[in-house]
C-alpha cells in the first residue's frame, strides 16, 4: 500500500436489556456497535473474494474481547453476535430500548474505480439534537484510524442512511466505512486477523476518549 498499515438472536439482546432494567442505573456510557449486513446479506464482496458482513463481524467480536481484557470496561452491545441478518429497524429499536449513548455502524465500503481507497465517516443528514456531537465524534474516530491504522482519510460526510436517521433524536450515531474491498491492498490488509485487530484497537480507542 501508499501507506503501511500499522449469534445470539434478537429475542436474547433484548432479554438481556432486560436484565439491564432490571438494574440500578449504570453509570457507564452505552455503546451499541451495529454489525453491518449478514445472513443472506453478504454485503461488499472483496477482489479477493472475502465478504463484508463477516469482515465487519471479526472487528465487532475482537472490539469486544479487547474491550474485556481493558482496565475499565465499556459497556458494549452488538446488533448481532453470528453470521444473522437483523433488520435495520430492529437495529435501531435496540440501540432505543437499551438507551444508548452512542450508535456506531460498521461497514466496508466498494467502488468500480479499483484505485479507490480510505475510510469514510458518515453522520446523519438530518439536523437534529445529536448532530453536532455525531459530527465531532466522527473527526475524533477518523483521527485515530488514519494515526493508528494508516488508512487515508476521505472525510467525515453526511448521509441519510435510515440507521443514522432513526438515531438522530435519540443518541450520537456514525457509520464508518472501513476501506474499500475492491481494492486489492486494502482487501488484502483487513484479511489479516492480526489487522483487524489494529482496525478493532484504534475503533476502542475512539470510543474510550468519548
Amino acid at each position: 500500500m501508499k501507506k503501511v498499515f500499522k449469534n445470539v438472536s434478537f429475542v436474547i439482546l433484548l432479554l438481556k436489556m432486560s436484565l439491564i432494567f432490571g438494574q440500578e442505573p449504570a453509570t457507564q456510557k452505552i455503546i451499541i456497535i451495529d454489525v453491518g449486513h449478514g445472513g443472506m446479506d453478504s454485503g461488499a464482496i472483496g477482489i479477493n473474494g472475502i465478504q463484508e458482513k463477516d469482515v465487519v463481524l471479526d472487528i465487532a467480536l475482537k472490539i469486544l474481547r479487547l474491550n474485556e481484557q481493558a482496565e475499565k470496561t465499556l459497556d458494549i452491545y452488538l446488533t448481532r453476535y453470528s453470521d444473522t441478518l437483523i433488520s435495520l429497524f430492529d437495529r435501531t429499536k435496540l440501540a432505543k430500548a437499551l438507551k444508548a449513548d452512542l450508535f456506531i455502524s460498521l461497514h466496508c465500503n466498494h467502488s468500480d474505480n479499483p484505485n479507490a481507497r480510505g475510510i469514510e465517516v458518515y453522520a446523519s443528514r438530518v439536523q437534529g439534537d445529536y448532530s453536532r456531537e455525531s459530527v465531532v465524534i466522527g473527526y475524533q474516530t477518523e483521527k485515530i484510524l488514519c494515526k493508528r491504522v494508516g488508512y487515508d482519510s476521505r472525510g467525515v460526510k453526511f448521509a441519510n442512511f435510515q440507521v443514522l436517521r432513526e438515531m438522530n433524536h435519540y443518541c450520537a450515531s456514525m457509520l464508518l466505512e472501513l476501506g474499500f474491498l475492491s481494492n486489492i491492498d486494502e482487501a488484502s490488509y483487513i484479511s489479516d486477523s492480526d489487522n483487524i485487530q489494529h482496525i478493532a484497537l484504534a475503533i476502542l480507542l475512539s470510543i474510550q476518549n468519548q
